[in-house]
Formats: C-alpha cells, sequence, structure tokens
C-alpha cells in the first residue's frame, strides 16, 4: 500500500469515527463529600470516618497502630464537645460498631481508644472488599445516654 493510499484510509477512519457522534462531553458536575459528624444529645458531636487503610499515609497508620492492606478499612470514631465560639473539645464516652455489606453480611467492629493529642478517637478494622458498600451503625454511651447513628461508604 502506498502512501497516500495508507494516509487516505486513515483520514477515512478518522473521519468515520467522528461521524460516530454521541453526546457532547459534558463537564465536571461537583459531587459533595459525604457528611462525616452528627450533633448528638449532650451537647455531643460524634465525628466519624471509614476509610480504606492503603488511603492512610505511613504516619498515620502508625499513630493508630493500623497495618495497611487492599482488604480493610478503618472506621474513626471521635467524640467531641462544641463550645460556644465554634471549637470543640475532647468528649468522653463508650462506642460500638456493627457494619453491613449489601448482602446482609454483618461485623462487629472491635474498637480500641487511641489518644491523637489532646483527643481520643475510637477506631477499629473493617474487612471490605471491592465495590463493597456498608452501611455502619454507631452506638454512642455519654453522660447516661445512649444514642445511635448510621452511615454509609463505597469502596
Amino acid at each position: 500500500m502506498s502512501r497516500a493510499r495508507f494516509r487516505l484510509a486513515a483520514l477515512g477512519v478518522v473521519l468515520a469515527l467522528a461521524a460516530c457522534g454521541g453526546p457532547a462531553p459534558e463537564p465536571a458536575r461537583f459531587v459533595p463529600p459525604a457528611p462525616s459528624a452528627t450533633d448528638l444529645q449532650g451537647p455531643l458531636r460524634a465525628r466519624y470516618n471509614l476509610l480504606p487503610t492503603l488511603a492512610l499515609g505511613e504516619a498515620v497508620a502508625r499513630e493508630y497502630g493500623v497495618v495497611r492492606a487492599p482488604d480493610s478499612a478503618l472506621l474513626v470514631v471521635a467524640l467531641r464537645r462544641p463550645t460556644g465560639d465554634g471549637d470543640e473539645t475532647a468528649a468522653d464516652g463508650e462506642v460500638t460498631a456493627e457494619v453491613v455489606d449489601l448482602a446482609g453480611r454483618r461485623q462487629a467492629v472491635a474498637l480500641r481508644k487511641v489518644a491523637t493529642g489532646d483527643y481520643i478517637d475510637h477506631v477499629g478494622i473493617v474487612r471490605i472488599s471491592p465495590r463493597d458498600t456498608l452501611r455502619t451503625r454507631v452506638t454512642v454511651v455519654a453522660d447516661g445516654r445512649r444514642q445511635e447513628f448510621d452511615f454509609q461508604r463505597s469502596f
């Protein structure tokens, strides 16, 4: 095949593909982050997250005593007391959690307390798999009250 014929054939392929059409590309849409705090009675605020351990930096994994692995996520629940000036102080309480996947499989999460500066975080490891969606039910006992909240994360 001569160069001229090759170029003509290539041009034909490019034009044919361009004619395939389809919708024009759309600009990316901002997806707001999922809430990661809930106000409870007391006043008490629970800050929480469930993220793959591989997303943790080495220093953070070390601080929490976590081994980074592709099949695990770190659940963090931190209890805080909101102050009148918009700040927060440490709050004490007991935290338990259970995770349920879309197939109904349940995992009780063994939480332990970890000191992070002036605060105490409750942390535990959750087993995950690719494309998991997990609903987490958290129970907090503080100030003589038992309160619950839940949240969902997809991996």
